[in-house]
Formats: structure tokens, sequence, C-alpha cells
């Protein structure tokens, strides 16, 4: 099998979910300005997060017991369905819904892209190719918001779903021509139960986060306990059980556990920049959705030459040295957007994002390096996913609280113009179409910037909690 091949293909699947998460973002203004429905704007996010997060470790199992091959197509393919489904919505709670199907397929690509560049390379070369898949995002993620922005002000935003297509046509006849595997298939069952109690922990929790102010305290209370009662069945049927969906070697290692809690809070400040940066650009200082992608190419940029400095760190310097560093810059990443005002314009908005995409890239490729050098083959796959899946987490919670927050903050501010803000929303929704921030008045804007800065005081006080976070790594232990 030649490897240089099969990771070529395997970068271009990465692409999909790489190109998936910016050219979406930027387009969003655009797509609420046409469906409406701009209370499930963060929806289109939590969902497509919620089923991902929910598929990953069962895929990663999947992928342990059957062979990365097979389980790697059949995602792909659900992937590609479920995006030009996505394109043909005519409503947002239809888009919401699709989204949720998009989900599933994503939770196989990332996480047994990444299980497959293990099982090809080494210790010594797996920083190297992890960051090479990491670039992914650097690349990809320079090419989505530009796409993304020229497809909504040229064509229509349902080409940003449909333009996964031919890629994902490509990717699997590569992967099925070029990747050969030999699988000793084992005799287990897949623990659909702890499927389920994940499903019901992490969606009752994120209605809690983006409904709960609207609903009341009651409703609210309801699901956070069913969230809280659920994720504690889940995590002790993962004790009990003999094949559980997420590995226990990873939680007991003192190393391992906070890998994958910073991955956690990473994916959370991750998720506060790619979902409403384009909308602050758009929406506050009136730039078109091209310069709103523009600002998150930035971050893509930052990510991918730190992943690259990170990969060949970190088994020299160890774990802790590269997390702090990539700790350290998601501090200062989320203070300048703490400090972002509508007069600094989109340039401090591109070195905000800059600044947290080094972060990112220091953090995530250290992670992901450390968890497949201390797993044995047969636990790779469930290792590898037990990470997705809590950058994915992350996401969820982090989109879902940002979200409830933004929606506080501007149900606070509309209440408080003359006639209680009724209309205030809908107005919103109209200064977001392309062209159109010139017509909003002031006292929009600031309602729109306000409801923002919230979000961004949110997004600082999660760097805050990555930085901390890499300060506990121990610093005795080396890849070997």
């Amino acid at each position: 099998m030649r490897r240089g091949v099969v990771l070529a293909f395997l970068m271009l699947t990465a692409a999909l979910a790489a190109v998936e998460g910016t050219i979406v973002a930027t387009a969003m203004p655009s797509v609420v300005a046409s469906l409406g429905g701009f209370e499930y704007y963060s929806w289109v996010f939590a969902a497509y997060l919620l089923s991902q997060a929910v598929a990953t470790p069962i895929f990663g199992r999947l992928a342990d017991l059957y062979g990365r091959k097979p389980v790697l197509l059949w995602g792909i393919g659900a992937f590609l369905a479920a995006s030009v489904a996505c394109g043909f919505a005519t409503s947002m709670p239809m888009l919401v819904a699709f989204r949720l199907l998009q989900g599933l397929g994503a939770g196989s690509t990332m996480t047994i892209v990444s299980t497959l560049a293990g099982d090809l390379y080494d210790v010594h070369e797996r920083g190297r190719v992890q960051a090479y898949l990491s670039s992914v995002w650097g690349v990809s993620a320079v090419l989505g918001p530009l796409l993304g922005g020229a497809l909504v002000e040229r064509a229509h935003w349902a080409w940003v779903f449909w333009f996964n297509v031919p890629i994902g046509i490509v990717a699997i006849l590569g992967l099925r021509a070029f990747l050969h595997e030999r699988v000793q298939r084992r005799e287990a069952q897949l623990d659909l139960a702890s499927a389920g109690l994940l499903f019901l922990a992490i969606g009752s929790v994120m209605l809690v986060f983006t409904q709960g102010a609207a609903w009341g305290a009651l409703p609210a209370g309801a699901l956070l306990a069913l969230g809280l009662a659920t994720g504690t069945l889940f995590f002790r049927r993962q004790v009990r059980v003999t094949e559980p969906l997420i590995s226990s070697e990873t939680w007991n290692d003192r190393l391992l556990l906070l890998a994958n809690v910073l991955t956690f809070a990473a994916g959370g400040l991750m998720i506060g920049l790619i979902t409403y940066s384009p909308t602050y650009v758009q929406g506050v200082m009136g730039y078109s959705p091209t310069v709103a992608g523009l600002t998150l190419t930035a971050m893509s940029l930052g990510w991918t030459l730190a992943s690259v400095a990170a990969g060949r760190l970190v088994v020299p310097l160890g774990p802790a040295l590269t997390g702090r560093l990539g700790g350290a810059f998601a501090l200062l990443g989320g203070l300048l957007y703490l400090l972002l005002t509508p007069a600094r314009g989109p340039w401090w908005v591109a070195l905000a994002s800059l600044v947290v995409g080094f972060g990112m890239g220091f953090i995530m490729t250290t992670t992901i390096v450390t968890i497949q050098s201390s797993v044995a083959w047969q636990r790779r796959g469930t290792a590898t996913a037990t990470n997705m899946l809590m950058r994915i987490l992350g996401n969820s919670v982090g989109a879902a609280l940002l979200g409830g927050v933004l929606n506080l903050a501007l149900g606070r501010a509309a209440r408080a113009l003359p006639g209680g803000g009724a209309d205030a929303l809908a107005r919103i929704e109209a200064s977001l179409t392309p062209g159109a921030g010139a017509t909003v008045d002031e006292t929009l804007l600031q309602l729109l910037a306000g409801g923002l800065h919230a979000v961004y005081v949110g997004v600082f006080v999660i760097g805050l909690l990555v930085f901390l976070l890499s300060l506990l790594l121990p610093r005795g232990r080396r890849l070997a």
C-alpha cells in the first residue's frame, strides 16, 4: 500500500469537515436573511455538532471492530446525501433537521482519518503527519470562507452545501482503490444503549443553554436534571461494560485525561469564533460576506502554522510545553476578542482569529499525537474517537452556551426598546442581507453589537480556562 497516496486521499476526506465549518459560518447571515428564523441560528451549528458527537464514538468503536475503510466510506456517503438535502431546505427548522443528519455522517470523517494516520505511521512520524492533517483545516478553510462569500454573493447559499459533493466522490473513489487493510474481526456488540444515553445527556444540556431562558425555570430545570442523570448513567455504564464507547484507558492516565479535557475547552473557544465572527463583521461592521470569510481565514492560517510547529516539537519537548504554548495563545486571542469594537474594523477580528488559530494548532496536534502514542492498535480508534468526541462536545456546549448568551442579551436589550422591540429580531435578520448594512439604524446596530460583545466575554472566559488547563499538564512525560 502506498502510504503517500492514501494520505493524500485522507487529507481530501478531512477537507470535507474543514470546509464545512467555515463555509457554512460565512453563509449563515445570508441563510437567515433568506429563510428567517434568527432564533434557530445557533441550532444550525448545534444540531450538526450534537449528532456528530453521538456518532463519533460509535464510528470509532465500529472501526476497531470491523476495520477503518468500510466505516469511513459509509460515513462519507451519508455526509454527502445529507449535504444535498441541506441545500434544498426551505425553512430554518428543516435546515436544522438536515444538519442533524449531516452530523451523523461527519462523525466518521475526522475520527477515522486521524486513526488511519496513526495506523500508517509510527510515533516519530505521527506528529508530522497529524500536522499535515491539521494543515488541511488551514488550506480548506482559506478557500472555504472565500468560496462561501463568492457563492453567496454570485450564486445561492445552497451551493455552500452542494460544493462538498464532488470532493466526497473523489475521496471515496481514491480510498476504495488505494486503501487496503487486513482486519481480524472480533465478536463484540456495539453499545447502543450508551449512545442513547449520550444523545439525551448532550441534547438536554444544549436545550437548557439555548432555550432555557425563554422556556422558564421549571422546564429548564427539568432538562438540566435529565441531562445530569443520563450523563451520570452514561459514564457509569462505560466503567461496567466490556466494550465501552469511550475508552477507559484515556481516563485512567492523568496526562490523557487532561489532554481530553483541554481539547473540550479548546473546542468551545473555536466554535465561538467560527459561529459569530462573520455575523459581527457583516451585521455590525457592515462588510461583505467575503470580508467576513477572510477574518476566519486568519484563524486557519494560524492553526496550520502552529500545527506544523507542534508536530516537530511535541516529541523532543514533550506534550506539556507545547500544550502550554497553545494555552497562552488561546488566552491572548480571547482577550483580543474581548477588546473588539466596531471601530477597530475587520483587521482586528483577523488578528484575534490568527492568535486563536495558533492556540488551536498547538493544542489539537499535541493532544491527538499524545493519545495515539499511548494506546495499542486495538484501542486506537476508540481512543481517537474519544478525543474527537471531546472536541465536538466542546463545540456543542460552546455553541449552545454562547447561543444562549446571545439570545438572552438580545432579548433583554430588545425589551428596553420602544414598543418592547417586537420586530427587533426581524430587523436584525434583514440587516444580515449582503449590502443592507447601510440601511440599518444605529439603535439596531448597537443592540446586535451588545449581544455579540456578551458572546465575546464568554469567549474570553473560555480562553482563560484553556490556559489554566494547559498549566496542569504533567511536565515529566515524553512520547516514545
